[in-house]
């Protein structure tokens, strides 16, 4: 029988087995795409598979001292933390480094931070601080607006250092306000409008405004013609028309041509198998060349001669899907669903407010980034620069996400303490 304070028994090893796992199969694809014969040895500090070694080791060793921390710290300093990753935020804008196009870096030596990574840990901490408090009720407007703008506020900041995947990582939270209370039509309008500013980039505008014309007159000879539902739809159908509208200033002044192009190709809109469009088009390739089993590990023809630009970072599940073919795709994706979904479980079965929050918090910004990622590596996404989660290449990365898994197992380790 354990004790209140003994952790160890406590911890969920299922859950710890999973993220070794990830980890592990992380830094074997690494290893594999980024390998150099010339420097075989998986602790070679010059080549990247070294570097991801060491940065797994510092992972570990931030998840150990968490482990050992008080659970209530991160309750305690939520705010501050959250505070500190706005400060990192800002000082990106005037003082980072540019790394890909984006202004999102802080250069420490020969290594490179990206804050915004920092940010979503420090996000998901304030939101789940902010709505766990037994006084606040998420029904009430006022509670809304202040759980959006801690999430909008790092959002805009990370937008205009011009990392455009990353901010988008921000909007995932609406799903933790759903769970918390928000109505499903907010959801559903997010879902339209997304639907909407596509079909507007594909279409033009004024074919998109005559099909919202005959959908809103047929919805007034369908619904009951009160004077609050008609009231609904006139509002409902004049911000629609302002998105008709807008989405060709968001489209051509607020994203870079790169990323309008990369929305184009997945739309079918222009080709570009030679540039922007390069990635993904090998991508494909390497992917569907590993057939139903793969070509084996470190067989990859297309993996060993770098035919897919930056695959040990956010093209990592190109390496599986050419080494290991289907199966081992789809093994991959097995356990990203099984770690995920252990995550809502134990999530649920918190006594801590904050904590169940906190679960939902990192297991939706995983979920986006496990979506977006495979999706843009087989051409369903736009290519945005979204890395996956434990497996590609990146010290910031791996770090946040470590740290962000470490902090929800030691507070469920902690959920019996709670009263």
């Amino acid at each position: 029988m354990t004790t209140r304070n003994n952790i160890i028994g406590r911890i969920d090893w299922v859950l710890l087995l999973m993220y070794l796992a990830l980890v592990f199969i992380g830094v074997s694809a690494i290893y594999a795409a980024a390998f150099n014969e010339t420097h075989p040895n998986l602790f070679d500090m010059s080549q990247h598979y070294g570097k991801q070694v060491l940065f797994v080791g510092v992972s570990l060793l931030a998840g150990f001292f968490i482990m050992l921390i008080d659970a209530k710290f991160f309750n305690a300093f939520a705010y501050i933390i959250y505070g500190l990753s706005i400060l990192l935020l800002l000082y990106v804008l005037v003082g980072g480094a540019t790394i890909a196009g984006s202004r999102s870096w802080i250069q420490l030596g020969g290594f490179s931070f990206q804050p915004s990574e920092f940010a979503k840990f420090g996000t998901a901490l304030a939101v789940a601080h902010y709505l766990g408090d037994i006084k606040t009720d998420f029904s009430k407007p006022k509670t809304q607006m202040i759980a959006y703008a801690l999430v909008l506020f790092p959002m805009m900041l990370v937008l205009c250092q011009g990392d455009a995947g990353s901010a988008l990582v921000f909007l995932v939270f609406i799903l933790v306000f759903y769970r918390e209370g928000m109505s499903g039509k907010i959801l559903l309008a997010g879902l339209l409008a997304v639907l909407l500013f596509l079909l507007t980039l594909y279409f033009s505008k004024w074919y998109v405004l005559i099909g919202l014309m005959v959908i809103f007159v047929g919805l007034f000879f369908l619904v009951e013609r009160t004077k609050k539902n008609i009231w609904k739809m006139i509002a409902v159908f004049t911000i629609s028309v302002v998105m008709i509208f807008s989405v060709d200033f968001f489209f051509y002044k607020v994203l870079k041509q790169h990323q309008r192009t990369r929305i184009n190709i997945i739309l079918g809109i222009e080709k570009d198998i030679y540039g922007v469009g390069y990635n993904l088009h090998q991508s494909k390739i390497a992917i569907g060349s590993g057939g139903f089993s793969g070509k084996g590990y470190l067989q990859g023809t297309m993996t060993k001669y770098n035919f897919v630009p930056e695959q040990h970072t956010d093209f990592i599940f190109c390496t599986i899907g050419e080494e290991f073919g289907f199966i081992g795709s789809f093994v991959l994706l097995s356990l990203y669903f099984a770690f995920l979904v252990r995550i809502i479980l134990l999530a649920e079965r918190q006594r801590s407010a904050f904590s169940r929050i906190y679960g939902y918090a990192i297991a939706s910004i995983m979920f986006f980034h496990l979506m977006v990622n495979i999706g843009m590596t087989i051409g369903l996404m736009p290519v945005i620069g979204i890395p996956l989660p434990f497996m590609s290449y990146g010290g910031s990365s791996l770090l946040m996400f470590s740290m962000m898994f470490f902090v929800f197992l030691k507070q469920d380790a902690n959920r019996m303490n709670i009263l």
